[in-house]
């Protein structure tokens, strides 16, 4: 099975839901997403096998939540999908896809939902 982490190697939890994968005997395709950020097209599709909104998938701590005024509620999903594509810092973080399926990994457990056993 194909598995893919959308990952930060600053973030503990991102480091630790590899170190998860890896000892289940995975060895995925890692995307450092702050220097490759998903288009459009793949930020659609993983909110879509997330099963979640745009708004969902935003860390709103981030400094470009408050810059860009991300918290009004009149902001679209578009406008949301371009400010994760411009500013990828705000993507949640990781996100794993397997198959059809994805998980954000808090907590890394998490993700061992969509990982055959």
């Amino acid at each position: 099975m194909n598995v893919t982490i959308y990952h930060n190697p600053r973030c503990s939890k991102s480091r630790a839901t590899l170190a998860l994968l890896e000892e289940r005997g995975l060895s995925p395709q890692v995307v450092n997403y702050l220097k490759s950020p998903p288009s459009l097209a793949e930020l659609s599709r993983l909110i879509a096998l997330l099963g979640i909104t745009p708004r969902q998938l935003i860390r709103s701590g981030e400094a470009a939540y408050k810059d860009l005024g991300l918290s009004d509620p009149d902001v679209d999903d578009p406008e949301l999908l371009q400010a994760m594509r411009d500013y990828p810092a705000l993507i949640q973080r990781p996100i794993v896809v397997a198959g059809d399926a994805a998980r954000i990994g808090r907590p890394p457990e998490a993700v061992l939902e969509i990982i055959p056993t």
